[in-house]
């Protein structure tokens, strides 16, 4: 009897062990898991404004910054042009973007869970500035009349969007009452060239651009001059998908409070500020693009 007590001792003290091991292995599994989840690599974007080699390399600058705060394995993935951008953005391709006015709206569109949630000071009042050859007698938007024109991307909203908007309210239509069908560069940077080349006798870009082109001797100021700057609007801002469930419960927040803490101080930063033409980001929300959302359906850019 003792020997049998003994025998099925011994057998419960081994089907437990067994157990044991399969509950340890149901842990260990769900733990990688969750280490998969952080090894994920977080995808950031921003509109193709500009000149590509230098955004590129700014925002690698930034994308080693966010790394370094978050813990996770940040990267800058460009796109050929706005479009790419948003459609990466709503297939989750990209967790967080630098949009304008425009292509922010329309991605929250795609994705409502997105939130716009930083700008640069700037932003809260930005501008767009029409320029014209200096050998054009053109001082005014009216004066645009009967002349060819470029616009920068379609999907701009300080290239495009805003301005033809100021356009229509001085009572120039520009599919009737430019020289032509109106040209869309692609770019803010390729659009103070057009005109400075000649291609153009007159465009419109962004100030910041416009700004940074000026100091840096990038535009002759004796072929290209400033005839309009429109009133302001709210413009550029930092975007971020439903990343939680992807990368991890605070993520979001994670990644908010990085963007929110750069400052000029950020010297690892210099190159990456110097072409956002900022020292600092600032908060914003959605509603505050609701206007450039009107807009656009005004002009039946978006229904």
């Amino acid at each position: 009897m003792k020997k049998l007590f003994s025998l099925l001792l011994m057998l419960t003290v081994a089907i437990a062990i067994v157990a044991g091991c399969s509950t340890n292995d149901d842990s260990n599994d769900s733990g990688s898991s969750s280490d998969k989840k952080s090894d994920e690599v977080f995808k950031i974007g921003a509109l193709p404004d500009q000149n590509a080699a230098d955004l590129s390399r700014s925002m690698d600058v930034l994308s080693n910054y966010l790394s370094e705060e978050t813990g996770l394995k940040v990267e800058y993935v460009p796109s050929v042009d706005y479009a790419a951008l948003v459609t990466a953005f709503e297939r989750g391709e990209i967790d967080m973007a630098w949009f304008g006015g425009l292509t922010g709206v329309q991605a929250r569109n795609l994705v409502p869970e997105a939130e716009a949630f930083a700008q640069r000071p700037r932003d809260k009042e930005f501008h767009s500035i029409f320029i014209a050859q200096n050998s054009v007698k053109a001082d005014t938007l009216a004066d645009l009349k009967g002349l060819n024109f470029t616009f920068g991307s379609e999907s701009s909203t300080s290239g495009h969007l805003m301005p033809r908007y100021f356009l229509t309210k001085e009572g120039i239509d520009p599919e009737k009452d430019l020289d032509g069908q109106p040209n869309y560069s692609g770019s803010h940077d390729k659009t103070y060239k057009l005109v400075e080349s000649g291609a153009f006798k007159a465009g419109v870009l962004n100030e910041a651009v416009w700004e940074a082109a000026v100091a840096e001797k990038k535009v002759d100021t004796n072929k290209v001059k400033v005839i309009h700057t429109t009133p302001s609007y709210y413009d550029y801002h930092w975007t971020i998908n439903e990343v939680d469930d992807k990368f991890g419960e605070g993520t979001k927040d994670d990644m908010k409070k990085a963007i929110l803490a750069i400052n000029k101080d950020n010297a690892d930063l210099k190159e990456f500020l110097d072409l956002f033409q900022t020292d600092s980001f600032i908060e914003t929300k959605n509603e505050n693009y609701n206007t450039i959302e009107e807009v656009a359906k005004e002009l039946e850019i978006i229904k």
